[in-house]
């Protein structure tokens, strides 16, 4: 009679475990190789209270996203951004998710999102505009006061009310607060004890409130309505003709405005810094532009034929996946593979790691953006590449994010050249988001022509 499945293998003992997540949670990619090269691609184990499942398969990364049986919640981590995004796509389940996912959908189709390219190149040309010759810039601070900017203007139509920065300073301190709390000792208390942190969060998310209902609530009042999101949310309507509260609409528009404006800060900035370490790939990017655009801005009907531009986009989401860690919790006992997965476990899965794994991606660690051009990225097993999520939860903003990629390179690339102002390596930090931790500093170098636009 064959034995009942066991709990996965993994590192065993305090100290064991203690080192090993705390070495995941750093470099998620160097330490799950190391991982599987003893334990497999399935690894468990147990930190204090909780289990912990880290998983390397794609083909079972796959079963868990999808989630033909409906077993499968957000883990613990993700539902505590409640505290900071509502019940906002992100942090919601079961009934409530599916009729917001499906009221948001709509305003988020290709042929919608085409109607912000204009804001996204006009926004980002008057930036570049600004640059100039041999100066030093935080990369990472434009990236993220300009996607501010963006999504400003796509999500709300308007300012947020008379500083806007307001909101992504917010954010800003969040990651840091939210890495404290859930990368330190103190993720084995519960939350009702009051960290500094913590306290920090709750302030936060008030801030936020504070204007983005002011926003809400003008908009609603004077019955305006544009091409923004928040219109169409507002106009949006389920099955039975109910709309979203306005509640509803906060959480909706927090989660957008995050997913918006810091995740594709993050990847323009990784791509910018990838772009300035390799000349080569950067003569390519910017004979396309000469070629496909010639003297002009690029358009939404330009993105198609952008490929090059495209391609180092999606490479960088390899490298630098902003959403570098997915995260699930079991509702039931299951089996998983050929192991025992009890209820409560959290399983982890790293796009971080699974982008590196020299397995399924040949020279593994090298910016090589032609793969994305010679059909060789297709040959990488299926959920071996997440940089939005897969399965049913994929996020909703992909459309919209891989076309501002797309858009923002472009514009600036044709007015300057970026180079990396020491040989350093970047040090990263890895909290809700995969960002650079201490700024990102380049040297501007205007281009011939890059003056025009």
């Amino acid at each position: 009679m064959p034995l009942p499945p066991a709990y996965p293998p993994g590192p065993r003992g305090p100290v064991e475990v203690a080192t090993t997540f705390r070495r995941f949670m750093r470099d998620p990619e160097a330490q799950l190789r190391t991982a599987n090269e003893r334990w497999g691609d399935v690894l468990g184990f147990r930190l204090g209270g909780d289990r912990i499942v880290l998983l390397g398969d794609p083909a079972l990364v796959g079963e868990v996203l999808v989630d033909k049986e409906g077993v499968w919640i957000k883990d613990k981590v993700t539902r505590d951004l409640s505290a900071f995004l509502g019940q906002g796509l992100l942090t919601n389940e079961g009934a409530s998710w599916r009729r917001q996912r499906k009221l948001i959908a709509p305003p988020l189709t290709r042929k919608h999102i085409a109607s912000y390219a204009d804001a996204m190149v006009r926004r980002t040309a008057d930036y570049a505009a600004g640059l100039r010759e041999g100066e030093s810039r935080d990369v990472h601070s434009d990236m993220s006061a300009l996607t501010l900017e963006i999504v400003t203007e796509t999500l709300f139509g308007a300012s947020l009310g008379s500083d806007p920065s307001r909101v992504g300073h917010a954010i800003d301190g969040v990651m840091g607060d939210f890495q404290e709390l859930v990368q330190t000792w103190r993720r084995f208390f519960p939350s009702s004890v009051p960290f500094a942190a913590r306290r920090r969060t709750v302030a936060s998310g008030r801030e936020i409130d504070a204007v983005v209902f002011e926003v809400i609530h003008k908009r609603r009042g004077s019955g305006e309505r544009g091409d923004d999101l928040l219109s169409r949310l507002l106009e949006a309507r389920d099955d039975e003709g109910s709309g979203m509260t306005d509640a509803q609409l906060r959480d909706e528009a927090v989660t957008l405005f995050v997913a918006g404006h810091e995740t594709t800060a993050n990847a323009l900035s990784f791509a910018l810094m990838l772009l300035g370490d390799h000349p080569e790939v950067d003569a390519r990017l910017r004979d396309e532009l000469d070629r496909v655009l010639g003297e002009r801005d690029a358009t939404a009907d330009d993105v198609a034929s952008l490929k090059v531009t495209d391609a180092v986009a999606r490479e960088t989401m390899r490298l630098y996946p902003p959403a570098h860690l997915i995260g699930r919790e079991a509702t039931r006992d299951l089996t998983l593979g050929p192991y025992a997965i009890p209820k409560g476990t959290a399983v982890l899965m790293s796009p971080w790691a699974l982008h590196r794994d020299r397995r399924f991606w040949p020279d593994a660690l090298a910016f090589r953006p032609e793969r994305w051009l010679d059909g060789s990225a297709e040959r990488a097993p299926k959920n071996a590449y997440l940089p939005f999520g897969g399965g049913p939860r994929i996020c909703i903003g992909n459309h919209f994010a891989q076309m501002e990629l797309v858009l923002v390179l472009a514009t600036i690339l044709r007015r300057v050249r970026l180079e990396r102002s020491s040989a350093a390596p970047v040090r990263l930090q890895a909290a809700i988001t995969l960002r650079p931790a201490e700024g990102l500093r380049m040297r501007v170098t205007r281009r011939p022509h890059g003056s025009a636009g």
